[in-house]
């Protein structure tokens, strides 16, 4: 964690003093200002828009693909409906909490908590995207490490099967902890909250073409550096060596740095070590809130319930 801070800080500080160091040599193009409508439809391109231009084609190939192998059964179109309606659920919730008090706090922190605002330029959207890969890093492993986090979280790794509609099966308060983890903390370190949000949502869009097991392993020098489907497989798996690794967003570096890196060597068994074994939709959605309502109720004494939240899901 002390490294995660360490990296921050120097890039926050690096990112404030670099138009002074760049203006008018050959980078002076990485400092040059980016208008709002520019940075909205960019990331328009790369975010809203990717559900056309990435998801359908290729999710397309992937369901002719399970057709040839005769793959294509009644459970795996059903695991398919449950994770769009998982999906439909997410944005209800997602929506409700922005319009609530995600876009007041966004302001607040922006206003009256923000570090010097940093301009928005190249390098500082870059900056934005990197240090949101960081931060999605630490969340994401909160999720996996913490009761609370477990309890929406698991919904993502519920499904027995790995293909591109997965990426999009989401549990009820997955966007709360992106908020806290990713969103605000770069408001707070100076980025306009637009680019703070794009950055975010750009890490989890990256990872829709992950989630397949259509791409086998790539060149060495992208898997070293990059999250890549055979990477992702291992997060999805619920073998024990691949328990609780790979949680990267784009960048793989930071599994390595952090000591949470595992390659695919064997066979991914993919799903929940204790399998819901439904396709219902709602079951899908709320199992994991069920399960820490029923250890809430079973764990005697508000202090004792407060440490079980943070406390590992098992």
């Amino acid at each position: 964690m002390a490294v995660s801070l360490g990296l921050v800080v120097t890039a926050v500080v690096l990112l404030h003093r670099a138009p002074g160091w760049l203006d008018g040599g050959p980078a002076a193009f990485l400092v040059e200002p980016v208008g709002g409508d520019v940075l909205r439809r960019g990331f328009r391109l790369l975010n809203d828009a990717s559900f056309l231009w990435i998801f359908l084609p290729f999710f397309g190939f992937e369901l002719l693909r399970y057709f040839l192998k005769q793959r294509l059964g009644r459970d795996l179109l059903g695991d398919m409906a449950a994770n769009a309606l998982t999906f439909g659920g997410f944005l209800v919730f997602e929506y409700g909490m922005y319009f609530l008090f995600a876009a007041g706090l966004y302001e607040a922190v922006w206003s009256r908590a923000s570090l010097p605002r940093l301009p928005v330029n190249p390098l500082s959207i870059a900056g934005a995207v990197l240090l949101a890969d960081l931060l999605y890093y630490w969340e994401h492993r909160f999720t996996h490490h913490t009761a609370l986090g477990w309890a929406t979280h698991t919904v993502h790794h519920s499904s027995p099967h790995f293909n591109l509609s997965v990426a999009y099966r989401f549990g009820p308060f997955d966007g709360f902890f992106p908020l806290f983890f990713s969103s605000l903390p770069l408001v707070a370190l100076g980025f306009p909250p637009v680019l703070a949000l794009q950055a975010e949502i750009f890490v989890q869009t990256f990872q829709t073409i992950l989630h397949t097991e259509a791409i086998g392993r790539l060149p060495r020098p992208l898997e070293f550096v990059f999250n890549t489907p055979s990477h992702h497989r291992v997060h999805h798996g619920a073998n024990e060596r691949y328990c609780d690794r790979n949680y990267g967003g784009i960048l793989i570096l930071w599994d390595r740095l952090f000591g949470t890196f595992e390659p695919e060597v064997e066979p991914v068994r993919y799903g929940l070590r204790h399998p819901i074994r439904t396709n219902h939709p709602g079951i899908v959605f709320f199992h994991g809130l069920q399960r820490l309502g029923r250890q809430l109720r079973a764990t005697p004494g508000t202090a004792a319930r407060l440490r079980l939240l943070v406390s590992p899901p098992a």
